[in-house]
This record gives C-alpha cells, structure tokens and sequence, in this order.
C-alpha cells in the first residue's frame, strides 16, 4: 500500500535498515541514504529544488491516504507551532504561503508606498522577487533602487547606505543571492534599516535551511521563505515572516476564511470585525494538509539532525567547492572568495564557453546544475546539500577541466 513504488525499506520512520540510530549520530554518508537520489547522476542544483527525504515523502503520502480514505480534511495550520520554534518567532508572526514568490508578492502590494517613494534593490534578482516589485512601481509609481552585489559584506552594507535617500521607505534584497550566492549582512542592515525608519523585506528562499536562522535574532522586518529547496520539503509550500509589532502595517489584499475576527453578511446587516491579531491573516483560500504534514516532517528532519551541523556541512562542501573550481586555470569565480560573503553557492564561467556548451558538456556526464541567466551573467551555479559528497564535487572538478 501506499508507498510501495518507492524504495518500501526505507520506510521505517527516520531509519534506514541497519543504520537505527538516531540522525544527529549518522555520518553523512548514513544520511545520505535517506534520499531517494539516483546513484548514477550527481545531483548539484539543489538551489532550485531540494530533493526530499524519505520520511517526508512518506509523511505526504500517508496523509494523502488518510485525507482521501477518512474524508477527513485536516488541519493545514497545525504545525505553525513547530515551524515558528524552528525559525525562532512566534506562531503569530507566521503565515503559510505556497511559496517564496506569494510571500514576496504579500510585502510588495501590502507595504503603504506612495507614488515617488523609494525601494533598494539589487541587480540579481530572482524573477520572483524582482517582478513583485517592479509590478508595484507600474501600478503605483514607486522608485526602485538598483545596485550591484559586491564581493565583501562591507562593500554589500556600503552600497545600500549610499542609495539611502529621504525617500527610501524598503530594502528588498536577497539573504542569499540565487545568482553568485552572494550572502548581504541581513542582521547589519536590518539594525541600520530600523534606526532610519525603513522597512526590511528578505527574499529567504536560500536562507531558510542553510543557515542555523533564527529570525528574531536577524532583525529583519519581514521574511519570504519555502521549504522545497534547502528545507528538503514539499513543491508548493512556504512562509512569511511578519514582525508582530508590524501586522497593521501590512496590509492584507488577498484574504479569506481565519483572515478576520469576525464577520456578518445578511439581508439586515454587513460588517467587517477586523482582521485577525496575527499574521494568519495573509492565509487565504484551500491549503494542502498532506503538503503540510510534509513541512513538518522536513522540519523534524532538519531538528534531528541538528541544523547548526547541517550549516556546518553545508559551509565545509562551499569551502571545498570554492577551493577546487579555484584551482581550475580556465576559469572565472563569480562568487565572492570571502567566507561570510558565500554559503550555499558557487558559480562561475569557462573561458571562451557558451552557457549552452557548459552545461551540455556537464549533461553529457550526468552532473545536473543550473544555468544562470539572470544579470545576464551567463554561468553554471552550483549548489550543494548535506546529501552530497566530496567525491561527487572531485567528480564535477574533473568534468569541468574537460570542458
């Protein structure tokens, strides 16, 4: 029943059969055997999408199951609890989105921006984060702000004081850039940000899952993240931070059943009680429990493991990718060199190749990357989880010297 396609010995809970002990015990190795990866291709674009482990898949599957055996249809909210301790806020302050995109979309149309005011950019935005944007200058006039990332945290905080203005009412960037992987000193910013009255609004889509986050600690006003790509958890689930003391601030557009304290809608009476007291508010419409149940077990995944030793790795294979591409002549590293600047990432061209020759030639031996187009750059990203191995990237370091 159920499962039975996939890999049925490894349903057995967080265990894998000779290996019951617990993940925060397991080599890496171990824990790779969790994924239902396939063993012939090395998989390297996890910036994209995070392959689940087993027991999320079994989580969504077992859900799936009971909801269409019982009728019964769940709760989509009843894990809110435990992904708000996870990234250290509380479960009012959090909203369930389907992705990092609907998150980015809430702050961009609900944020009080009057014609000429003014949002800090960057030039290497995802789509999702730069059309919500541009899509509320064109609607209301507002001003965007652009500059280029730089290759140190100094130089990054820098470049947004001096495109402060009067009028500067949002920062919007990127924790970590889906281009170079380039990491802005969130924390320095937002503390900078608050003093002058301006709202910070992340794109977390590569921070949630890599770092050790605690949201509180960073500072930032409000946070889009998802959990398909570095949380390992399902397509089509997300979040969005909202500072508690900001609820009123942010407008809610879209909203539906939960979004309100109260309302009456008769032949004799019409009124609105108000929105709810938390950042539910911004949940609307028909969620996924099995994608849910999903999220929370991504979420256990990561606590079981431990997520300061999952930073860790994923720091220690940046640090040996880093070094290994460097070390390759014909090459130019895009990411910066410097630690605090990287994490997750590292991208880069060959010398007098076309993106469409890098990546056929990287195809051709079973290495999946990404290319970047964004910023025109013309590059291969990537990047790497706590399910790869040194032996994989020696691989990718022989592969991209052939090409």
């Amino acid at each position: 029943m159920g499962l039975a396609w996939m890999a049925p010995a490894a349903w057995n809970s967080l265990e894998f059969p000779g290996l019951s002990i617990p993940l925060y015990q397991q080599s890496w190795d171990q824990i790779r055997l969790q994924f239902p990866l396939e063993k012939d291709r090395i998989y390297l674009n996890n910036g994209t999408f995070g392959p689940s482990p087993f027991p999320v898949l079994k989580a969504v599957q077992d859900s799936f199951d009971k909801t269409n055996r019982t009728g019964n249809y769940g709760n989509p909210g009843s894990g809110r609890e435990k992904i708000a301790e996870f990234f250290g806020v509380k479960s009012t302050e959090i909203s369930l989105t389907h992705n990092t995109t609907e998150g980015i979309n809430i702050m961009a149309q609900g944020l009080p921006f009057q014609a000429g005011d003014e949002v800090i950019v960057t030039t290497h935005e995802h789509a999702g984060n730069a059309i919500p944007w541009l899509n509320r200058m064109s609607l209301d006039g507002i001003v965007l702000r652009v500059f280029e990332p730089k290759d140190t945290q100094e130089e990054n905080f820098k470049a947004i004081k001096n495109l402060v203005s009067s009028r500067t009412k949002a920062i919007a960037i990127p924790h970590v850039t889906c281009t170079t992987g380039t990491v802005f000193p969130i924390r320095q910013i937002s503390e900078f940000a608050r003093k002058k009255g301006i709202w910070t609004a992340i794109d977390g889509a590569h921070g949630a899952g890599t770092f050790d986050l605690n949201l509180k600690d960073l500072g930032c006003d409000f946070y889009a993240g998802c959990f398909h790509k570095w949380m390992l958890g399902p397509n089509g689930s997300g979040f969005l931070y909202v500072r508690e003391n900001l609820l009123d601030s942010l407008q809610a557009i879209y909203v539906g059943a939960k979004s309100e304290k109260s309302w009456v809608l008769n032949e004799h009476e019409t009124s609105f009680g108000g929105y709810t007291d938390s950042a539910h508010r911004y949940d609307y419409g028909t969620q996924s429990t099995p994608l849910h149940e999903g999220v929370v077990a991504a979420v256990d995944f990561h606590q079981q493991i431990g997520k300061a030793r999952i930073e860790a790795r994923i720091r220690e294979l940046n640090n040996y990718l880093f070094d290994g591409l460097s070390s390759i002549g014909n090459l130019e590293i895009l990411t910066p060199k410097e630690q605090n600047s990287r994490l997750c990432v590292v991208t880069f061209r060959v010398q007098g190749k076309s993106l469409q020759e890098m990546t056929s030639s990287l195809g051709a031996n079973r290495i999946r990357v990404r290319g970047i187009h964004e910023a025109n750059l013309n590059a291969i990203r990537i990047s790497t989880h706590i399910y790869n191995s040194f032996d994989e990237l020696d691989r990718l370091f022989e592969s991209v010297s052939q090409i």
